[in-house]
């Protein structure tokens, strides 16, 4: 019973965090208007939900904090995370009229969070070299692969690092790192999660039902955050 009250819990908590990022999601201004993105709350929840499934209950409640704090602050996590990739896709805009807003990380935390990106870089490299049907939805994985219509998977990942709290990101670290020691891959266990949501019980049986072979990837701006990014 105590079991299944934790589980109602943690359920409850990931959903209040998607629905809390989806709020902030609709105030982020898009160049052009809103993006097709912004009207898809299924795909969001999705690919966010997919994302937080695999978080523990500590990191999950430093997060949410992280952003009941922004709503306080006047301060927008989503808004800011993109603001942040555009340091790689926009970069003149970036400097100019963006980077100025943004909260100043300091070295010791840039490096913290270099840390955790070359190793989920690798985790998602080796996923797609393993599952290449499964791996063309993804983003382009390297900054270098970056244009101002399509963002990699390293550089989304640089900006959503870069809204966390400094507790969130300790807590984020500690996640990687146990993940690591036991050999696991973080992209591969977001991935299952994402398609046992889409009716499939393993990612062999979701790469199997892909019906066409991969193609070259062409990835996204703000929109791609319906693409799986992890």
């Amino acid at each position: 019973m105590a079991n299944d009250e934790q589980c109602q819990n943690e359920e409850s908590l990931r959903e209040r965090i998607v629905r809390h990022e989806w709020e902030q999601f609709q105030q982020v201004n898009n160049e052009g208007g809103p993006a097709n993105c912004q009207g898809n709350w299924p795909m969001f929840h999705q690919m966010r939900l997919s994302q937080f499934l695999t978080w523990p209950h500590p990191l999950l409640t430093s997060y949410a904090d992280d952003l009941d704090q922004a709503d306080k602050q006047g301060r927008n996590l989503l808004t800011e995370k993109y603001g942040r990739m555009m340091e790689s896709t926009a970069p003149d805009q970036y400097h100019s009229s963006i980077a100025p807003y943004l909260p100043r990380l300091g070295l010791d935390r840039q490096g913290q969070q270099e840390r955790i990106i070359d190793r989920q870089v690798a985790w998602a490299k080796d996923f797609r070299e393993r599952y290449p049907r499964l791996g063309q939805e993804m983003r382009v994985l390297r900054t270098s692969e970056d244009t101002p219509e399509a963002t990699s998977f390293e550089t989304y990942l640089r900006g959503e690092l870069g809204t966390y709290s400094a507790r969130t990101l300790d807590l984020y670290q500690s996640m990687v790192d146990q993940i690591e020691a036991r050999g696991g891959n973080l992209t591969e266990e977001t991935i299952l999660a994402t398609v046992q949501m889409n009716g499939f019980e393993t990612l062999d049986e979701a790469e199997q039902a892909q019906d066409r072979p991969p193609e070259p990837q062409s990835g996204a701006s703000i929109s791609s955050t319906c693409r799986t990014v992890r």
